[in-house]
């Protein structure tokens, strides 16, 4: 019985899509924005379970817009690279304790983001992520908020000294999403300019100093002050300058902000025990230099169980090149890397000039972010690389994003 309702349920999920697809897809960005891994495995537990629920939402949503939108051909799709290195590691051999239900599992997972790129979507649809990238930040605080209101939450955590927001989520995970957010009101300013997109801009780099993240706020201030370049407003780039030196003159009073109070006191590196972590991994890519120990394995390398992972709260690598490295060794890195290189040089290709740089310049920001974040496998990918797909289907379609 309890199979049969969990099938029909699906059934009516996959209906519910079908039908509604641009509803569908906003409250699955939203949803992912919420980080119901954080607020809600804190009520009923099964955050690895509530990730892969999650996650199988979006490939129904992808296969739902399949089967009403039609195909496409992808040949140059990052997902291939996972796919290669699967197996690749089934024939090599995986890293002890993973299995080949586990690393089948994780190839799921790491390819789902790529999916919506091999579905031909439509205008309405790209319209809808668009401005649920935009807005999603904001409504995320907003959601946290109501938790507070209800006592199932705190909007805030207190990190050496600073606090970082949070909302529903966890700081580095809502900075991720206004990143995404400022990239995507960006390209929407370089299609047609606008106070409204400006704003929400404005209000994204807010919320990532708030979150006291600091790659993602250079990541941001880097683009930014690209587009004002693009865009010749040289009166936005004397304020933006001002406003630095203001922010440097009073630093002082604002030490109970993050990147600031950080600067302050000379506490900046190894804040996310990246130095305990790496060695392991390195190891790992060592053992086995070529093809890596299979998709997957990198949630292994350091058990969850370990004493590690217990002391610093994670297993994560918080590096790409190194938990990919580990996975599939350098021949599954550089063909991972090469495949996203002319993914992106493709996908851009039919961009006007303006955007198609700032897409290529985003793609290299996603690239140093990913020394120092889990920017693969993170919830944020799922957006990223959904509204990614919305902008290389605009360029297909021979529209721009904000036509």
């Amino acid at each position: 019985m309890v199979l049969v309702l969990v099938v029909i349920s699906a059934l009516c999920f996959l209906g519910l899509i079908f039908h509604f697809p641009e509803a569908a897809a906003v409250i699955w960005v939203l949803t992912l924005e919420t980080s119901p891994d954080a607020w809600l495995a804190q009520l009923i537990g099964g955050h690895e379970t509530i990730i892969a629920l999650v996650k199988a939402s979006g490939i129904g949503l992808a296969a739902m817009l399949a089967i009403r939108q039609g195909l496409r051909w992808d040949r140059f799709n990052p997902a291939f690279a996972f796919a290669a290195m699967f197996l690749i590691g089934l024939m090599h051999g995986l890293y002890p304790g993973l299995t080949p239900l586990d690393s089948l599992r994780s190839l799921i997972g790491s390819t789902a983001p790529f999916l919506f790129s091999f579905v031909r979507l439509p205008r309405n649809i790209i319209r809808a992520v668009i401005r649920a990238a935009i807005w999603g930040p904001l409504c995320t605080i907003g959601f946290g908020a109501l938790l507070v209101l209800a006592g199932l939450g705190h909007m805030y955590v207190v990190e050496q000294g600073a606090l970082r927001l949070g909302a529903s989520g966890e700081p580095p995970f809502l900075a991720g999403f206004a990143l995404i957010g400022i990239y995507a009101g960006l390209m929407e300013s370089l299609a047609a300019p606008g106070i409204g997109d400006a704003l929400m801009v404005a209000v994204n780099l807010a919320i990532i100093l708030l979150t006291g993240a600091r790659v993602p706020l250079f990541l941001a201030a880097l683009n930014i002050l690209a587009v004002l370049v693009m865009q010749r407003r040289i009166y936005l780039l004397a304020l933006a300058g001002a406003l630095g030196c203001v922010v440097i003159l009073f630093a002082k009073g604002l030490t109970f902000i993050r990147v600031v109070g950080l600067t302050e006191l000379g506490e900046a590196a190894n804040l996310s025990n990246r130095g305990l972590v790496w060695p392991y991994f390195q190891k790992a890519l060592l053992a086995s230099p070529v093809f890596g120990w299979g998709v997957g394995a990198g949630k292994v390398i350091i058990p969850i169980t370990s004493i590690l992972s217990g002391i610093i709260g994670t297993n994560a690598a918080h590096d790409e090149y190194l938990r990919i490295g580990a996975e599939g060794g350098f021949f599954g890195l550089a063909l991972l890397i090469g495949l996203i290189t002319l993914w992106a040089l493709h996908g851009t290709a039919n961009l006007p000039r303006p955007q198609r740089w700032l897409m290529r310049l985003i793609f290299i920001s996603f690239a140093v972010h990913s020394t120092t974040d889990n920017t693969l496998i993170a919830t944020t990918s799922s957006v990223f690389f959904l509204w990614v797909s919305c902008i290389f289907a605009s360029a297909e379609n021979g529209t721009t994003p904000a036509a």
